[in-house]
């Protein structure tokens, strides 16, 4: 889930803002570790929605979302994201005449059997004002026919949050509970790996490709790998267990805290990954990474930044870690507005749009 990290707000305009957590995430205790560790107010109500089927869900947050819609009469509703709520709420909002704001619009992987792909196109389609991470993201919405007028192009939330929180994170000490200090507090070498897209966790000849990839790197630096539940049970379904096991140097995790992972990106030696934001806090952070997608909906982080596509196969993988150990992978930079401010950029066009 990403939020807005502060209030909307001007020295002489006022908003009342109200803060609805669907549930969507529904690891009770991360979302709470997550609004603890930002800083962030307690939402103003929670729908605590929780998993079930993507029509399920959609249908369950439509039905809740809209009777505080009734109860409230917002002047505008800001949707962000690609996930379920983002599209529900937008839904929502649009049949009953409210104006909707969809921050991170534009994005596309031109890959329609990604929910995610589904999500953005419809959000956006009826989205009245678009606020996009980077210019390739205002070329997608103009070839789809949206107003120009409508779009504008202010950076990245999620990396206002990195930015915001990364002085507090580097001060975790989560590289000395996983071990890797050395006597001198010298941080070891290691990398950072996360897995959750059914294409990749859900097919055991993919998994097992993965894993013997991990391995190979395992055998040479340690593979701190936070894991979910779901995943862990593949492995023992598939029987892959013991190659994503510590006798291969890959070292199964809880999944972390944002200020622990953070930490855990920056002083990495290179991610692995199938996360759209990790594409992104990578680019930021420096830090090589290899996506095992065919497609992204983040290209800037390719063109500008630290990402490689790699496909599914071990020896693709291990070609693409040879490149980072020998100096050939992308160096990067920080894509334009991506500066930490831009929370502020929407704050500001939206209280001058919406409020006289």
């Amino acid at each position: 889930m990403t939020l807005l990290t502060e209030p909307i707000k001007k020295p002489d305009k006022k908003v009342e803002q109200l803060l609805v957590h669907t549930g969507q995430h529904y690891d009770k205790e991360m979302s709470a570790l997550f609004f603890d560790e930002l800083g962030l107010p307690e939402p103003d109500i929670n729908l605590q929605i929780g998993s079930g089927p993507h029509g399920q869900q959609t249908g369950r947050i439509m039905e809740e979302f809209e009777k505080i819609l009734l109860q409230e009469k917002p002047d505008v509703v800001l949707v962000v994201g690609d996930v379920n709520s983002t599209m529900a709420c937008a839904i929502d909002a649009k049949k009953l005449g409210i104006p909707v704001v969809h921050v991170e619009a534009g994005l596309r992987s031109f890959d329609m059997s990604m929910p995610e792909e589904i999500n953005r196109l419809l959000t956006d389609c009826i989205a009245d004002m678009l606020f996009t991470t980077d210019k390739i993201a205002d070329t997608n919405l103009a070839r789809e026919g949206v107003n120009e007028d409508k779009i504008h192009f202010v950076g990245n939330v999620m990396i206002d949050s990195l930015l915001k929180h990364k002085d507090k994170a580097m001060q975790n000490p989560v590289l000395r509970n996983l071990n890797l200090l050395d006597s001198k507090d010298v941080i070891q070498k290691y990398a950072v790996v996360t897995l959750h897209r059914p294409n990749n966790v859900e097919d055991p000849a993919v998994l097992n490709e993965i894993g013997h990839a991990l391995s190979y790197l395992g055998n040479k630096i340690p593979v701190i790998f936070p894991v979910h539940p779901r995943t862990r049970q593949r492995f023992e379904q598939y029987k892959l267990d013991e190659l994503f096991s510590e006798k291969n140097g890959i070292q199964l995790h809880r999944p972390f805290g944002y200020l622990e992972f953070l930490k855990l990106m920056a002083e990495s030696a290179l991610i692995i990954t199938d996360s759209g934001g990790i594409q992104e806090e990578s680019t930021i952070l420096g830090i090589p990474c290899l996506t095992i997608r065919p497609n992204t909906e983040r290209p800037i982080t390719i063109t500008e930044g630290t990402n490689r596509l790699v496909g599914h196969s071990s020896d693709e993988i291990i070609q693409a870690i040879k490149d980072v150990e020998s100096g050939m992978s992308n160096k990067g930079s920080a894509p334009n507005l991506w500066d930490g401010n831009s929370a502020d950029r929407i704050a500001a066009i939206i209280i001058d749009k919406y409020q006289s």
